[in-house]
Order: C-alpha cells, then structure tokens, then sequence
C-alpha cells in the first residue's frame, strides 16, 4: 500500500554541521568529516534547521526500505562524527606463538598455525590500527571502513580442515562497539 509523502526525520546533534548537495551528505564533527553519497531517484532531502529531513512522495514497499535504510545510513555518520566506532578483536594462539604486526595499511601475521610464509592483508585507510599484546583495537569514524578491518584481519586466520573445539588459533572480533560477541 502506498503512503503519500512519507517524511522521517533525523535529529543532528549539537556540534555537527550537515551539507547536502546533489545527494552528497557532508558530516563534520569533532571526531572529522565524512563525505557519503546517498543519492536516489525515489526520495527528497534536504537539511531544515537541526534535522535532516527525508521525503518519500508515493512510497511503495520498496521506497519504505530506501527511506529508513537512508536514515540508518545518516545515524552511523552522525554518531562516527561525534562519538566514533571502536571495534577489538582478540589474538588466540594456542598452539604455536603468532606475531601480529602493522606497518603502512599492511598487517601481517607471522607463524600462524606453524606456517613459513606470513599471511598479509592491506587495509582501508582512516582507521587507527592499535596491537597491544594479544588484543587489536580498531578504531575510525566510518563504521563501515571499521568493520570491513575487523573483517579483513579475521578472515586472515580462517582455515579449513581443523576441529574449531580444539584448534582455536586465530584471531577473532570479540567486541563490535560496544556490543560483546
């Protein structure tokens, strides 16, 4: 059922500064600036004094989906400018010692599992990468360059052919912002 002139709107915290053009979305913040491109045929948006505002004129299913994922969207860059996200993840290595190490965007895990040849990852940039023993500390504004480092570096561990309940090496995310895995 269609719904005529469907209108969400976002609140913008104090300190944050929001520009739309052509359906670019400009974020700054304390925490820095995000640029996102949330561009779409289907909905209307400005920036109506504190409030991002999201109109929708005959929005279908399909056009409700758009509208509040746009607004999830606009939420994360709201809260990575003022707050940031920070995700951690754990380094268990049971059986043989592995050394983590970061160097220019590059992490690299050496002796992994007994391996000869260390396994490497290139990762996204603006986000701060922090090893402290056996613990990783992700952190950034852009929650989505933040989860994809997360992923990246425990996808680097994975492996087939192991009993997980007793070859528990790896590294693993054990904290995403907040919420304990």
């Amino acid at each position: 059922m269609k719904v005529e002139n469907l209108t969400l709107k976002v609140p913008i915290p104090n300190g944050v500064q929001v520009s739309v053009e052509t359906g670019i979305f400009t974020f700054k913040g304390p925490k820095g600036e995000l640029v996102r491109d949330l561009q779409s045929t289907k909905l209307h948006y400005s920036v109506e004094g504190s409030e991002v505002v999201l109109v929708a004129p005959k929005a279908t299913k399909k056009e409700k989906a758009l509208i509040y994922t746009m607004v999830a969207h606009i939420k994360n860059c709201l809260k990575g400018v003022v707050e940031g996200f920070v995700y951690k993840l754990a380094i268990c290595s049971g059986h043989f010692p592995m050394t983590v190490a970061y160097n220019n965007g590059e992490i690299t895990v050496k002796n992994f599992i007994g391996e000869a040849v260390p396994r490497k990852a290139k990762l996204p940039e603006n986000v701060d990468v922090k090893i402290d023993g056996k613990d990783i500390t992700l952190t950034g504004i852009d929650v989505e360059k933040v989860g994809l480092c997360a992923s990246r570096i425990e996808k680097l561990t994975g492996r087939t052919g192991f009993d997980k309940r007793r070859f528990q090496d790896g590294i693993y995310i054990v904290d995403k912002n907040g919420k304990l895995m």
